[in-house]
């Protein structure tokens, strides 16, 4: 099975461009000889670390990852300092140190419920037949239909999902 590589080049501005390929050598040259993408207007571009996946999936899944990370995070990955990337990790984690949690958490107190369906409104809209007095003026649309009353409400016991960048 042919690998998959995730990569990261420096570009000329230095700034940092995250990718992956199966083919590191025909990459590396569409990015030094294309006139389009972010790189095209970047170069020169150096190669500064990849990382070999056995799947496509792995390596675009990593490839996201890593675009999500902050400069101090993709520079500890060239360098290969594994605890300094973990160290920034738990630094960005749900609570960074010297931060404070919007709403603290509150595990003693439920969610409140409500089992009340709103109200279903029969009333339809006004519908004018108006014209304007300005030849320029469109008339307003009366096929509107009105918004949809008997949808349910958000459930208040949703809790957002946790991102672990």
């Amino acid at each position: 099975m042919k690998p998959f590589f995730v990569y990261l080049l420096r570009c000329g501005e230095g700034s940092y461009y995250a990718g992956h390929t199966d083919d590191m050598e025909a990459r590396m040259l569409q990015h030094q000889t294309t006139d389009t993408g972010y790189t095209s207007t970047r170069k020169p571009v150096e190669w500064v670390w990849h990382g070999e996946f056995e799947s496509r999936e792995g390596a675009l899944a990593f490839e996201q990852q890593i675009k999500g990370w902050s400069r101090a995070k993709k520079e500890a990955l060239i360098a290969g300092d594994w605890e300094r990337i973990k160290s920034l990790a738990h630094a960005h984690g749900p609570i960074a140190e010297g931060l404070r949690q919007a709403q603290p958490e509150r595990s003693d107190v439920q969610p409140e419920r409500s089992d009340v369906q709103p109200e279903r409104s029969d009333v339809q809209p006004e519908r004018s037949d108006v014209q304007p007095e300005r030849s320029d003026v469109q008339p307003e649309r009366s096929d509107v239909q009105p918004e949809r009353s008997d949808v349910q409400p958000e459930r208040s016991d949703m809790q957002p999902a946790r991102s672990d960048r």
